[in-house]
């Protein structure tokens, strides 16, 4: 099977199989009354607009940023009332503007409805760079979201809030490097997807009332898959670059 052809049955996969679940899973939980109708229907579409942005974005497409935006308001939200608020005041105060900004540097980088962008890499001395911004990112949003819950301290998991702090930089770093169109974005969404499936499926067994947080671990491993994928794309078409 030839590259885009791969891609192609790829993203009717996580497409098909995304809104399958989300429909699926939207109904059980409606039918059950376990949960806000509103709130699990919100959650549910938010979901899909996510799943669309990501894959515009693994196949270089800048409907990725129109999608995106949808998906990050809502997201936010959640966040907030699931009391992640690392999380929360990323997408809204960070992820929602970069959409504008993301959608305005594509352009610039020849991005259009029917064409991809111009994938770069980064050096090798701009890769120890970021990874040293990484760590230290990562223990400033530690200890300060370790402070702010300092009033909980007795029912939140340290593990919880470093998941929280791991997943909030990574975003940060992975939403400048693709706005920028740089291939070791992906390198960062990988390690998002993770923390956010680990971190939704704490908030699962942690609360009573958080039956649409399944949403979200179902969104976020069908976004783990697509990230890998995103991720071997990019290579090709950043090496490709390279050579034109």
């Amino acid at each position: 099977m030839d590259n885009g052809k791969f891609n192609k049955w790829f993203n009717v996969f996580i497409l098909g199989g995304m809104t399958t679940v989300m429909v699926a899973t939207t109904a059980i939980q409606l039918i059950q009354g376990d949960s806000g109708a509103v709130m699990l229907l919100v959650a549910a579409f938010g979901s899909l607009m996510g799943v669309l942005s990501t894959v515009c974005s693994a196949n270089a497409k800048i409907l990725t940023f129109l999608f995106g935006f949808f998906d990050v308001t809502i997201y936010g939200v959640m966040c907030f009332m699931s009391h992640n608020y690392g999380n929360g005041a990323l997408h809204l105060a960070y992820f929602l503007p970069m959409q504008f900004i993301g959608f305005w540097q594509w352009r610039r980088r020849g991005a259009s409805s029917e064409e991809g962008i111009r994938v770069r890499r980064l050096s090798a001395k701009q890769r120890v760079l970021w990874g040293l911004v990484f760590l230290a990112g990562l223990a400033a949003v530690y200890f300060l979201l370790l402070h702010l819950g300092e009033d909980d301290a007795a029912s939140v998991v340290k593990l919880a809030i470093f998941m929280d702090a791991f997943s909030t930089v990574c975003n940060i770093i992975g939403q400048l490097l693709m706005s920028t169109a740089y291939m070791e974005q992906w390198i960062f969404w990988i390690g998002v997807n993770i923390a956010s499936v680990a971190m939704w499926t704490a908030t699962i067994a942690g609360s009573s009332d958080s039956d649409y947080a399944f949403i979200y671990v179902v969104k976020y491993a069908f976004y783990l898959l697509n990230s890998l994928n995103g991720l071997r794309i990019w290579l090709r078409l950043s090496r490709d670059a390279e050579h034109t």
